[in-house]
């Protein structure tokens, strides 16, 4: 397959990964702890980079020996694997962290540090910090880790270009943009040697700087050169809510097993602040992508942009791009899936994600099994494939096989279940339904 759009990725994180400790093939936490303690052993006798990170953990898929529901290990035994050696291990869904006590210490982390904003430090019953570090308390200690430098960088993004372009796409959404990725795109660009065209969406603190930056780095494409596609800052990008896995994903309803003190996930982006980013971006004449996983957050995107006049909101952009994408839609309460086409949101959907997250689903919200992913429902109340719906994988959560997404989106279940298996059985859609979602407009 060719000419198709990946509507949600990380390319630089995408490029990177090709290269680190993954962790998507465990089976459970002792995978993880062998995995671990080989790498910090080889770290030991060839020194690099100062951390061992490692990525793709899918912790609610692991096993406990005796066929029970997993998760991570123990600090005690991460330490044991790792050692002195500052060892953070990220979930697929990039929204958690399991770190060793030598990153806990390198981040400040102890008994008296209180929860970030926008984030949850883990704790055991006598409040000792036990790895565990969620949202923004995640990624805080994760950025600890050295940067690549800027020729890595350059590298991680040329080798995700061409990884992507091999796989049939000529139009990738970079949803998180680092303020260098834009300039150094272009450059690619005037080299002849950007395969695919790039829409940018930077995050929302970063858009003004970014936006004026812009003028001196859009590139239009050139048909009638090989390797030179498109460069565009299409909008910013806002977190509504967290994801499933660390039950952080905002629900109208509260999870069968919450965390403690947040039965309903967690609120990243409360409404007043939705609507503000939404005026920002308005003012500069781009759109805005937001992250909204359960219905909780989808409702709220959606409220915001409705007392904001939409049509006004829409009028202010050039086309395609769209003014207000809800990202992940994961959960969608029946009261709000018709809203989407009524007020012209483009549902930004990851049908693969259903794949990876079956098991977190049925032990967390086995209740609302019936909400996940209406696909069905939103195509027949006016959200047209390639038009308000669209696909894409979130590489590098999980990797950006188009397949996938068809396989879920019209099987709903992974390829060796049945179909009794199968989450929200009618909410399939059909093979070509599916593989519209992936088509830019310009060729829909």
């Amino acid at each position: 397959m060719s000419g198709l759009r990946e509507a949600h990725a990380h390319i630089a994180p995408h490029g990177r990964a090709l290269s680190m400790i993954l962790l998507a093939q465990c089976a459970g936490a002792g995978d993880c702890l062998e995995i671990l303690r080989e790498a910090a052993a080889r770290r030991r006798e060839s020194p690099g980079p100062d951390w061992l990170l490692a990525i793709g953990a899918r912790v609610e898929g692991w096993k406990q020996p005796g066929d029970g529901p997993g998760g991570w290990p123990s600090l005690r035994e991460l330490d044991e694997a790792t050692g002195e050696l500052p060892c953070a291990a990220m979930s697929f869904d990039h929204h958690m962290v399991f770190a060793n006590s030598a990153a806990l210490r390198a981040g400040g982390i102890d008994r008296g540090t209180p929860d970030p904003v926008g984030g949850v430090i883990g704790r055991d019953e006598a409040g000792v910090p036990n790895g565990l570090l969620l949202e923004s308390a995640a990624w805080n200690t994760w950025k600890l880790s050295p940067e690549p430098s800027a020729q890595d960088r350059r590298r991680h993004v040329i080798d995700a270009l061409q990884d992507l372009g091999s796989q049939g796409f000529v139009e990738v959404h970079d949803m998180l943009s680092q303020s260098w990725l834009g300039p150094l795109l272009a450059e690619l660009h005037d080299g002849g040697k950007l395969p695919l065209s790039v829409w940018l969406y930077a995050p929302i603190d970063e858009i003004a700087g970014q936006h004026e930056a812009s003028r001196s780095w859009s590139r239009k494409g050139d048909p009638s050169r090989a390797g030179t596609g498109e460069v565009r800052l299409a909008g910013a990008k806002i977190f509504i809510d967290g994801t499933l896995n660390s039950r952080t994903a905002w629900m109208l309803e509260p999870y069968r097993e919450p965390l403690p003190g947040m039965p309903t996930g967690k609120v990243i982006t409360p409404p007043d602040q939705i609507e503000s980013a939404l005026r920002t971006c308005k003012g500069l004449g781009i759109g805005l992508a937001a992250h909204a996983i359960g219905d909780g957050a989808v409702r709220a995107g959606l409220d915001a942009y409705e007392r904001l006049d939409p049509y006004s909101v829409a009028s202010s952009l050039a086309q395609p791009i769209p003014s207000f994408r809800i990202e992940h839609a994961e959960i969608i309460d029946r009261a709000d899936t018709g809203r989407f086409a009524q007020l012209g949101v483009l549902a930004s959907v990851q049908p693969c994600h259903l794949l990876c997250d079956v098991e977190a689903l049925r032990r967390y919200l086995p209740h609302r099994l019936d909400r996940v992913l209406p696909l069905r429902e939103l195509i027949d109340s006016g959200c047209t494939p390639g038009k308000l719906l669209w696909f894409g994988s979130d590489t590098p959560i999980v990797r950006p096989d188009h397949q996938d997404s068809v396989q879920a989106a019209i099987h709903r279940r992974r390829g060796d279940m049945t179909q009794a298996e199968s989450i929200a059985w009618n909410q399939r859609i059909e093979e070509w339904e599916a593989m519209a979602c992936y088509r830019p407009v310009a060729t829909n």
